[in-house]
C-alpha cells in the first residue's frame, strides 16, 4: 500500500436474526449498534475515528435492510464532511457479508465492528502498515495489557506457550485473494459446536499444537500462514483498550470508564 492509496472499511453492525439484543432493548433502540455510549451511537465512536483517517476511501456499513433506515441519518454527517459511506445488506453469515461488501470495492480492505468503539486512530493505522508486507492481518493485545485497562476488561484470552492475547475485533486485506482464508468460516457457526469445521480449517497436527500450548504465537501464525497460503501479521496493540468491544452490560460500563478518561 503506498502513502496515496485508499482504503475499503467495512463495518459489520448486524444483529443476529429473531435475537433481540439485551443492550438495544435497555436504551430502547431498534439495533445494538444504536446504543449510546458517553452520549453517542456506539458507531458514531467507530466512525469518528474512520473520518479522520486520511487513508480512508470509503466506508461499507454491513447491515440488515430493516436497520439501513435507522442507521441512514446516523451516517449523513459524514457523507455531507465527504466521507462516501454505504449501506449494504448484511447477511446471516459474517463472512458472506465481509465478501459482499468487498465486491467491486478498491483494496485494501479493513474490517472491525461497529460496538469497537474503543477503536484508536494508531491501531488503524498499524493494521495498515502490516499489509504492506503482508496479504492479512489480526490484531491482538497481551492478557497483561488487557488487564490493565480493567481487571474484567476480557476473559477470553488465546492461550499460546509464550503467553495469552486477546482479539481486538480489527483485521487488515491487503486484497480480494485474501479473503480465501474466510472461505474456512463461510457456513459459520461456533467451532466448538463443530470439530469438523475445525480441524477442516486449521488441520488436526495445528489444532494439538494450539490446544496443549506448545508452540508460541509467531509460530502459531507461521503455521496457519502456510495453512492458507498468505502471509499473515499478528500486530501485537500495546493498548489493552483496543481488545475491549461493547458485548454486554459489563464491558459497557468498561468503555464507557475508558471513553470518559479520554475526554478528560
Amino acid at each position: 500500500m503506498t502513502e496515496t492509496a485508499r482504503c475499503t472499511v467495512i463495518v459489520l453492525a448486524a444483529q443476529r436474526t429473531g435475537m433481540v439484543n439485551p443492550l438495544a432493548q435497555r436504551a430502547g433502540v431498534s439495533h445494538k449498534c444504536l446504543v449510546p455510549i458517553t452520549g453517542k451511537p456506539l458507531i458514531v465512536h467507530v466512525m469518528d475515528v474512520l473520518a479522520k483517517c486520511p487513508e480512508v476511501g470509503s466506508v461499507r456499513v454491513m447491515v440488515e435492510p430493516d436497520g439501513q433506515q435507522a442507521l441512514d441519518p446516523v451516517m449523513a454527517p459524514y457523507r455531507e464532511g465527504g466521507l462516501t459511506v454505504d449501506l449494504v445488506s448484511s447477511s446471516e453469515n459474517i463472512v458472506e457479508s465481509v465478501l459482499a461488501a468487498a465486491e467491486g470495492q478498491a483494496a485494501p480492505f479493513v474490517v472491525t465492528t461497529a460496538d469497537n468503539v474503543l477503536l484508536s486512530r494508531e491501531a488503524f493505522a498499524t493494521t495498515l502498515q502490516a499489509l504492506c508486507t503482508h496479504d492479512a492481518a489480526m490484531n491482538l493485545a497481551t492478557k497483561e495489557a488487557v488487564l490493565a485497562v480493567h481487571p474484567d476488561a476480557q476473559r477470553n484470552f488465546y492461550e499460546f506457550a509464550d503467553g495469552a492475547y486477546a482479539n481486538c475485533n480489527l483485521y487488515g486485506l491487503a486484497g480480494r485473494h485474501a479473503l480465501r482464508a474466510a472461505e474456512a468460516f463461510r457456513e459459520g457457526g461456533q467451532f466448538q459446536k463443530n470439530p469438523k469445521r475445525l480441524l477442516v480449517a486449521f488441520g488436526f497436527l495445528n489444532i494439538v499444537l494450539f490446544r496443549f500450548r506448545l508452540i508460541g504465537l509467531k509460530t502459531a501464525v507461521k503455521r496457519i500462514s502456510n495453512r492458507f497460503g498468505l502471509r499473515i501479521a499478528a500486530v501485537i496493540q500495546s493498548d489493552g483498550a483496543q481488545a475491549v468491544d461493547v458485548d454486554n452490560e459489563r464491558t459497557y460500563d468498561i468503555a464507557e470508564m475508558v471513553l470518559e478518561q479520554r475526554d478528560r
